[in-house]
């Protein structure tokens, strides 16, 4: 198998997944069937099976997990004695957010600058399409020389942990003796990047109440207890005067060693005001990849538009609390259950629930397929070695897939670079991206069935 004509093949491919890609992208799959049909997330998973059918996979089933939401599975053989790689993706999204500011519709794949536009383009229908378009060139090239699993999540960007639960009860199903995690991203478009390290996550729902009913707040207010009040001041607790996040028992000291973000680079990439400051200290690397992060993701409260004078009676929160590895998710939710509880003012009643958790992971960057796919990238990018960095966000499913298999080798490459600007308005792919990392991956499988051959 030459390199050269495999580069063409993928290359040939293009057209193909730029057409399903814009397929996929066209299910509006959010699993919340609060904010979208549930309709949209089984069509999505319906055009998976079909598309994996297409291709010769066998054992291609939907897959019901406990959290209500479906995965696809299949499984593609190959030559005989030859190691097994199971292909990870997800087909569920984040919702769109404000639609209005989205330049074009965010489940319509539209071209612009080089890049194509919409909701899960990169974050991670991109990345199926990435393992089909690796298949369909080795197969022009003599075949798949491992036997191949793909699995495709349904439920991921909601952390309910449909997918984890079932693998630890069909713990076979899954076994590989590599794992590639098509969820990460290089560093930067054109430089090859293996993520090494994610953080854990705890997601909680804080309420705090103090009045039978809301007030009026020219009678009561100055002594009434106020629960937006109290909320604001329980939030505020989880940072510290220069915004670093401090739970109460929770270490937030790690240094990271490895890949430097630069501090002007992570300013543009976060698209950071002018005149405004970055939060905590440490370099960046250290405080988004080896250190907790918490964010409060939404608040209910009265909206300011049509809002009456009233001293409110309740009000909660959605908290997220991003811990490094090393730091145990479960531990890390009691610690903060026990902070929101501890910081509550006047008294105020407060009830903390968790909603999702998924613990930290890091990979063993010194296997036989990390030397594989440092090969492979250095091919695809015309020479550019391949970095070693962390990632902020969660994978629940690795530290299950680590668990369930401790001798498999676990990699994350993926579409997911800070221009695509996932889970904001206006996510985008590089298709320049998607073209180099499917043939890294085809390479990699070729190399890899060499060195376990």
């Amino acid at each position: 198998m030459s390199d050269r004509p495999l580069a063409q093949t993928v290359a040939a491919l293009q057209p193909r997944a730029r057409t399903e890609l814009a397929e996929l992208v066209a299910f509006k799959s959010v699993a919340d069937p609060v904010q979208f049909p549930r309709s949209e997330c089984e069509a999505a998973a319906r055009w998976i099976t079909d598309a994996l059918r297409a291709e010769g996979f066998q054992d291609v089933a939907l897959l019901d997990t406990p959290d209500g939401t479906q995965s696809v599975y299949g499984f593609l053989p190959g030559p005989a004695g030859a190691p097994t790689v199971l292909l990870y993706a997800h087909y569920d999204v984040q919702p769109p957010l404000d639609e209005d500011a989205w330049i074009s519709p965010p489940f319509e794949l539209t071209e612009r600058d080089g890049r194509w536009y919409g909701r899960g383009a990169a974050d991670c229908k991109g990345g199926l399409i990435m393992h089909l378009t690796a298949l369909r060139a080795l197969k022009e090239h003599g075949g798949v020389p491992v036997n191949v699993k793909v699995i495709v999540e349904g439920s991921e960007e909601q952390g309910t942990g449909g997918l984890e639960r079932y693998a630890e009860a069909h713990p076979e199903l899954l076994a590989a003796d590599a794992i590639v995690i098509g969820d990460a991203g290089n560093f930067r478009v054109g430089l090859p990047t293996v993520t090494a390290t994610l953080r854990g996550m705890t997601l909680v729902r804080v309420k705090v109440d103090t009045l039978e009913g809301n007030l009026h707040s020219g009678q009561f207010g100055g002594a009434a207890p106020d629960a937006l009040a109290a909320l604001i001041r329980i939030l505020d607790s989880l940072r510290a005067e220069d915004g670093s996040t401090t739970v109460r028992g929770l270490a937030a000291d790690a240094a990271w060693e490895g890949l430097e973000y630069p501090e002007a680079e992570f300013r543009k990439d976060a698209r950071v005001l002018d005149g405004v400051g970055l939060l905590g200290s440490g370099t960046v690397a250290d405080r988004i990849w080896s250190r907790p992060s918490v964010t409060v993701l939404g608040i209910d409260c009265p909206p300011v538009v049509g809002a009456t004078p009233s001293v409110q009676a309740g009000a909660r929160a959605l908290v997220s609390l991003r811990v490094p590895p090393g730091t145990d998710a479960a531990e890390a939710t009691k610690l903060l259950t026990a902070h929101l509880e501890g910081a509550a003012p006047w008294g105020a009643r407060v009830a903390v629930e968790q909603v999702g958790q998924g613990q930290a992971f890091r990979a063993d960057t010194g296997s036989p397929a990390y030397a594989s796919m440092a090969e492979a990238l250095r091919e695809a990018y015309d020479g550019e070695e391949m970095q070693i960095a962390g990632m902020g966000g969660s994978i629940p499913l690795c530290n299950t897939l680590a668990g369930l298999y401790p001798d498999a080798e676990i990699l994350l490459i993926g579409l997911s670079e800070p221009e695509a600007q996932i889970h904001a308005v206006n996510e985008s792919v590089s298709p320049q991206e998607l073209e180099r990392l499917s043939l890294a991956e085809a390479l990699f499988l070729g190399r890899y069935a060499s060195c376990r051959g």
